[in-house]
C-alpha cells in the first residue's frame, strides 16, 4: 500500500481539492524499532518530555472535555446520602477534564495527579482551580503509592482520558493494581485513548519510531501506545476489574487548511471494580466498532503537523560566541531532534570545534575560495569563514535546512559580507548539483579549502562524501599552501580507518590532526578528532 504521509503532503502540495487518508493495513510488527539505548533513555527520562511539553504548550494543547457529561454524564449522578462524589483524574494534565466536571457538577470532589510537576503547576494556576474541589498533586502511578496520599476504598470513579498510553505496556499493570486500591468496590473506571488502526500510528510507523509492539515514541519524546479491544480488556480484568462496556470508535476528521480528510480511532471503556466473586459477571469481548462516531469534540491528541510528520518549528534561538564574534542561531528545539529526520535542522557538535579553529587560525581560509559541505541550518562556521575569505559557499541537501540557513546568516552578518556568502543545494554525488557548484568557481577552478563538520556519521555517505570534494577541491596550490579539505567529526558508528582508507582511495592523505582541538602524533581518536586531509 502506497505511504499515506506522502500521498497526503504530495496532494497538498499539488493543489488537490481534498483527499481521503487512511490508515495503512499492514502490520506494525515489521517495523524498524528504536535501539535499547534510546528505548531505556525514553522510559528513563519521561517525566522530563512531559514537563517539556507543558513548559512549551501550557494549557493551550487539549481542548476542554465537555463530552465527557455527553457520554458518561450518568456516571456522575450522586445519589447518595451525602450528595458527594469523588473523582481521581489519573494524568490530569493541564486540568482538561478536571474544570469541565467540577462547572458541571457541584458536589464533585476530584484528586487530580500528574507525574509532571509543570502540569501540576497549570492545574493551581488555572483561574477556575479551587483548593477546596480540587486536590491536586505529583504522583507517578509507577513507582509511588497511591494509597498513601488518598484513602483507600475512597474514590467512586477514576478518569483516564490518554493517559495510560503513555506508559510503557509492561507498566501498565503496576497503574491499574494502584488505583484499584483506592477505587470502591463497584467503583468505575471511566477510559479513553488511542486505538490501534489510527493514523497517527501509521505517521509513526512510517517514520521509524516503534518502541515495542503498538507502543511508539513521538518527535517530541512523549509516548503512544495505540490499544486492541482484546488487550486493553484483558489487561484490565487481569488486575481486577470486569469490563462493562468497551468498543473502538471512528470518525472522519477534515483538517479544512490541508483540505485532507482523516480516519481517526481510539477506543473507550468502562470497568468496575469487582469483588472475587463478582468476577464471573465479566461482559463477553467482541470487536465492536462504531463508525461515523457522533462526537463532534475528537480529543485524539496529534497536531496535525505532528500526524503527517512535518518538521516541529525550529524556533529555539542559541546564542554562540566565538572569538569576538557573537550569533544568534534559529534553530530546532532539543526535544526534537532526537527523532527529527532532518539532521540539518539542529546544531551539531563539531560545528563549535570547527568555528574556533577557522577564528584562532585566520591563515587557514584568508583570500580563499571556501566551501561548506553539509553546512546544516547554523551555518556558523560559513560566517566566521566569511570575515577573511574571498568567496563562502555554503551547501546542504536538505531544503528545509538550506532555508532556515538563509535566515540565520541575514540575521547575524552585516550588509558587507552577505555578498561573500553563496547558498546552494549539494547533494553528495549528484552530477548536476556538483556542476552548479564548480560554475561558482569560473572555468578550470576549484575551492582551495572545503570544511565539514560532523559529516562522516552515516558510511553509506563517506564515498559520495570524498568523491564530490575530490570534483570540487582545486588542482592549483597557492603559494606553498595546498588546497586541503578539512573534516571535523565526533566519532560515532563510522571508525577514523574507514574514512581514512575512503579517503585515500579518492586521492587524499591525513597529513594532520588534532585531538580535542589540540595536535596529536598518535593515530587514535580519544573524543572528537579534527582531521585535515589535503588533495595530493
Amino acid at each position: 500500500m502506497a505511504n499515506p504521509v506522502a500521498a497526503a503532503e504530495a496532494a497538498v502540495a499539488e493543489g488537490v481539492k481534498k483527499i481521503q487518508i487512511y490508515s495503512s493495513s499492514s502490520s506494525s510488527s515489521s517495523a524498524r524499532q528504536v535501539t535499547p539505548f534510546w528505548k531505556e533513555k525514553y522510559e528513563r527520562d519521561a517525566k522530563k518530555y512531559w514537563d517539556i511539553f507543558y513548559k512549551r504548550h501550557q494549557d493551550r494543547f487539549f481542548k476542554d472535555r465537555h463530552y465527557l457529561d455527553k457520554e458518561w454524564g450518568h456516571y456522575f449522578l450522586a445519589d447518595k446520602d451525602d450528595n458527594k462524589l469523588v473523582v481521581l483524574e489519573v494524568g490530569c494534565g493541564a486540568g482538561n477534564t478536571i474544570f469541565p466536571l467540577v462547572a458541571t457538577y457541584p458536589y464533585v470532589i476530584v484528586h487530580a495527579c500528574d507525574f509532571s510537576s509543570r502540569a501540576i503547576d497549570l492545574v493551581k494556576g488555572h483561574k477556575d482551580f479551587s483548593a477546596d474541589r480540587i486536590n491536586a498533586f505529583v504522583c507517578d502511578l509507577t513507582v509511588q503509592t497511591l494509597s498513601e496520599i488518598i484513602e483507600p476504598s475512597s474514590v467512586d470513579i477514576v478518569t483516564m482520558v490518554f493517559v495510560l498510553s503513555a506508559v510503557s505496556p509492561e507498566k501498565m499493570p503496576m497503574v491499574l493494581h494502584n488505583i484499584r486500591k483506592v477505587l470502591k468496590p463497584n467503583g468505575h473506571v471511566l477510559f479513553r485513548d488511542y486505538a490501534t488502526g489510527d493514523l497517527a500510528q501509521e505517521r509513526l510507523t512510517c517514520k521509524e519510531q516503534q518502541i515495542s509492539e503498538n507502543f511508539y515514541v513521538r518527535g517530541d519524546g512523549t509516548r503512544a501506545y495505540y490499544f486492541s479491544i482484546k488487550f486493553l480488556a484483558n489487561l484490565f480484568m487481569q488486575n481486577g476489574f470486569s469490563v462493562e462496556e468497551v468498543s473502538i470508535c471512528n470518525k472522519q476528521v477534515e483538517n479544512r487548511s490541508l483540505e485532507i480528510v482523516m480516519n481517526r480511532r481510539w477506543i473507550q471503556a468502562v470497568f468496575c471494580n469487582r469483588s472475587l466473586d463478582q468476577m464471573h459477571e465479566n461482559t463477553p469481548i467482541t470487536d465492536k466498532s462504531l463508525n461515523n462516531y457522533d462526537d463532534t469534540e475528537v480529543d485524539v491528541s496529534d497536531s496535525i503537523a505532528d500526524m503527517f510528520g512535518m518538521s516541529p518549528p525550529a524556533d529555539e534561538v542559541i546564542k554562540i560566541e566565538v572569538k569576538g564574534c557573537s550569533f544568534k542561531i534559529k534553530a530546532l528545539a532539543k526535544e526534537y531532534q532526537h527523532t527529527c529526520k532532518s539532521t540539518g535542522l539542529m546544531i551539531w557538535e563539531s560545528a563549535h570545534l570547527m568555528s574556533n579553529l577557522l577564528a584562532e587560525n585566520p591563515s587557514i581560509v584568508a583570500g580563499k575560495k571556501l566551501l561548506e559541505l553539509g553546512c546544516g541550518s547554523a551555518g556558523i562556521c560559513s560566517m566566521i569563514a566569511a570575515q577573511l575569505a574571498e568567496v563562502v559557499v555554503s551547501t546542504d541537501g536538505d531544503t528545509e535546512a538550506l532555508s532556515l540557513l538563509r535566515e540565520n546568516i541575514i540575521s547575524n552578518l552585516e550588509t558587507s559580507l552577505l555578498d561573500k556568502i553563496v547558498v546552494k543545494r549539494l547533494l553528495w554525488g549528484n552530477t548536476e548539483d556538483i556542476k552548479a557548484i564548480k560554475d561558482l568557481c569560473g572555468h578550470g577552478g576549484g575551492f582551495e579549502i572545503i570544511i565539514g563538520t560532523d559529516v562522516t556519521y552515516n558510511y553509506d555517505a563517506i564515498s559520495p562524501l570524498f568523491e564530490t570534494a575530490r570534483e570540487l577541491i582545486s588542482n592549483q596550490e597557492n603559494g606553498n599552501c595546498k588546497p586541503a579539505l578539512v573534516l571535523c567529526h565526533i566519532q560515532r558508528r563510522v571508525d577514523e580507518s574507514s574514512i581514512i582508507s575512503t579517503a585515500l582511495h579518492f586521492g587524499f592523505k591525513l597529513v594532520d590532526k588534532w585531538v580535542n582541538g589540540v595536535h596529536s602524533s598518535h593515530g587514535g581518536i580519544i573524543d572528537s578528532c579534527l582531521s585535515s586531509v589535503r588533495f595530493t
